[in-house]
């Protein structure tokens, strides 16, 4: 992958890093709530007393909640004011900064468990993240990787006056990998940078990296659940839209 790229990509989200943590917060935003962190917990299972490498931890919301739960965890990001941000909101918390591309900072076959909460749509570089996730993942050990639905871009959603409908289009070619810039949205001052890749390419990806893949979700609001949406638009979006997708991968042992 150009390093442009992949240096255009971190000076966006070191701009946006403290808007960034205004929208997380302490326990993530409504989709996180609402859709997604529920699969992940599920998929993730018991973490007390595993090593878990939140890889592409933002501000570090998620790697709070798995160092709480009894995990050794790490946080990695390659902005370093995410990571600044991070540190400041708890200093006992092992956050480094480093790419998910490289992991320069952890050990081969050293982590039991990666997550991968909303990151590789932003990555540059799919096929070498997943490459590396296999690395410093032990024989057995558990990636659990949720991102943007690719199939459903909300980004170019239409809804129908008229009943409600919702249309979906790309305006490129889907099978294409493509880098998007996309304007800001609700406080953001700043263009996002993120990159299509069709869900049959994040599947390749997976497998040639030596992942078996043990499950996979499209996240929705759970009936149980309905009661922490805000409003009604952000039930109704919930229990319709497909915002995501979550897959639980095991490496292979290596014979």
């Amino acid at each position: 992958m150009d390093a442009d790229h992949i240096d255009q990509t971190k000076v966006t989200w070191n701009s946006i890093a403290a808007d960034w943590d205004l929208q997380v917060g302490d326990d993530g935003d409504a989709n996180r709530i609402l859709n997604s962190d529920p699969v992940l917990w599920e998929f993730a299972g018991e973490v007390s007393g595993l090593t878990v490498l939140d890889a592409g931890c933002g501000t570090g919301y998620l790697t709070r909640k798995l160092q709480a739960q009894g995990a050794k965890a790490i946080g990695i990001d390659f902005s370093e004011k995410m990571i600044e941000i991070a540190s400041s909101k708890d200093p006992d918390i092992d956050f480094r900064v480093d790419s998910c591309s490289d992991l320069v900072t952890v050990d081969d076959t050293s982590v039991d468990m990666v997550i991968a909460n909303y990151v590789l749509m932003d990555t540059p570089d799919l096929e070498g993240v997943m490459s590396t996730f296999s690395r410093v993942l032990r024989d057995h050990g558990i990636a659990v990787v949720i991102f943007s639905h690719p199939c459903f871009p909300q980004g170019t959603a239409t809804v129908s006056n008229d009943d409600g409908g919702i249309a979906y289009h790309w305006i490129t070619n889907y099978f294409e990998r493509q880098r998007h810039v996309d304007p800001p949205w609700a406080h953001f001052k700043s263009d996002f940078i993120w990159f299509h890749r069709s869900l049959s390419d994040y599947w390749k990806a997976f497998k040639s990296a030596g992942f078996d893949v043990l499950a996979f979700e499209e996240p929705r609001l759970t009936m149980d659940r309905y009661h922490l949406a805000q409003n009604q638009r952000k039930l109704n979006n919930s229990i319709s839209r497909p915002y995501s997708v979550a897959f639980k991968l095991q490496k292979k042992r290596i014979a």
